[in-house]
């Protein structure tokens, strides 16, 4: 590509603008430069570019159903212990939200492992509709952690063990530190 310098015109024209943008830090900044303008070269006849090819997405790295044998013994003979715990119970469904991303940055950023994640029990007379019968935090909670910022860094999801709370509470197994 050939390089090109402004012409006065141009840096008339650049050097106006600049004088109208106010910096973010008024602390004592360098000048602007004048930019450089790079030229394409003409296009040949009969030339066509190669098409530009499609970016593949990153991978998404969602939770497994199953983790190896040894976090399923674990988990189902209660021997997961909990790094840290949070008690989501009784909070409103955008402060339980707010707490929850909140804990997870701070467990990602310790280097937690597992998260004890307390939603609470469903109520005992509850109907046999699914979604009343878990609670509102219970159901939006599978949503939160597809949705969050640190989605990929969830290895699982599990019901908690009776002795951490049971059916009211969940496992979040965290990937390790890449």
């Amino acid at each position: 590509m050939a390089r090109r310098y402004l012409s006065t015109d141009e840096q008339a024209l650049w050097s106006a603008l600049a004088r109208t943008v106010r910096p973010l830090r008024p602390q004592g900044r360098a000048p602007v430069p004048l930019p450089v303008v790079t030229i394409d070269p003409p296009a040949q006849k009969g030339f066509t570019p190669p098409p530009a090819r499609p970016i593949p997405p990153a991978p998404v790295r969602t939770p497994a159903a199953v983790l190896d044998t040894g976090w399923e013994k674990r988990i189902r003979n209660g021997a997961v212990s909990p790094d840290m715990s949070i008690d989501l119970h009784g909070h409103s469904l955008s402060a339980a939200h707010a707490r929850l991303h909140q804990a997870l940055g701070a467990a990602l950023a310790q280097g937690v492992r597992v998260i004890l994640v307390v939603t609470g029990k469903p109520p005992k007379g509850a109907l046999s509709d699914s979604a009343a019968r878990r609670g509102a935090i219970r159901a939006e909670i599978g949503h939160w952690l597809e949705t969050s910022a640190y989605a990929d860094r969830i290895a699982s999801v599990r019901v908690a063990h009776p002795r951490h709370g049971g059916d009211g509470a969940l496992y979040l197994i965290l990937r390790r530190k890449k």
